[in-house]
């Protein structure tokens, strides 16, 4: 997601605590795709080089980016396709129950209308569909600012633009309003507690926008 306004995350390389944290969000991704192949994947707010998204090719049939910049080179790759502008003003251009999984990595907390992105990645999923979705929450807001403004091991301008943080008491009724049940949702704590990673799969049975 962005560091500033029109600025994608990794323009400008990562630190070595960001590569971590990537690694990490990594591990879980694919535990939640263990088995899975031949998707259709769409990572809103994908970063400058789609890190995340590219990682997962053995996968896919296909993989959809979104972010404000995309490095010129990822354009070329053959089941990729990428584009550049706003989540907000992106998604409505997507046609609804078109991909398999929405991954959402580390972006929630950068959004002012999270509810609508999170809305919207329940129109596009399939059935069956998965939302993987990352977020810090407030225990990780003391250290990830710790990091950033005091030691410098994290950009301070990307924490700066955070908007929110999250435990379950504030992601799960967000992924309820927006259409997913209970039932399908799986929310875990990971990194040492510093963030909240999420899988809610739409149901069967949900086949409305």
């Amino acid at each position: 997601m962005s560091l500033r306004a029109h600025e994608s995350y990794g323009r400008h390389g990562l630190t070595p605590v960001d590569r971590l944290g990537v690694w990490l969000s990594h591990r879980a991704i694919r535990r939640h795709l263990r088995g899975r192949n031949d998707l259709e994947v769409l990572e809103l707010g994908c970063g400058y080089r789609a890190t995340q998204l590219i990682a997962l090719e053995p996968k896919l049939k296909r993989g959809i980016g979104v972010d404000f910049q995309i490095a010129p080179e990822l354009q070329t790759l053959k089941k990729f396709t990428f584009h550049q502008g706003t989540i907000e003003e992106t998604v409505p251009k997507f046609e609804s129950q078109t991909v398999d999984v929405v991954m959402l990595i580390s972006v929630l907390e950068h959004l002012a209308e999270p509810q609508f992105v999170i809305q919207s990645a329940w129109r596009l999923l399939r059935r069956s569909g998965l939302l993987l979705a990352n977020v810090p929450t407030w225990r990780g807001k003391r250290f990830l600012e710790w990091s950033a403004f005091r030691l410098g091991f994290s950009p301070k301008l990307e924490i700066d633009d955070h908007r929110m943080y999250y435990d379950k008491r504030d992601l799960w009724p967000m992924l309820v309003r927006a259409g997913f049940k209970p039932s399908q949702i799986r929310l875990r704590y990971h990194k040492f507690g510093l963030n909240l990673f999420a899988a809610a799969k739409k149901d069967d049975a949900d086949q409305h926008d």
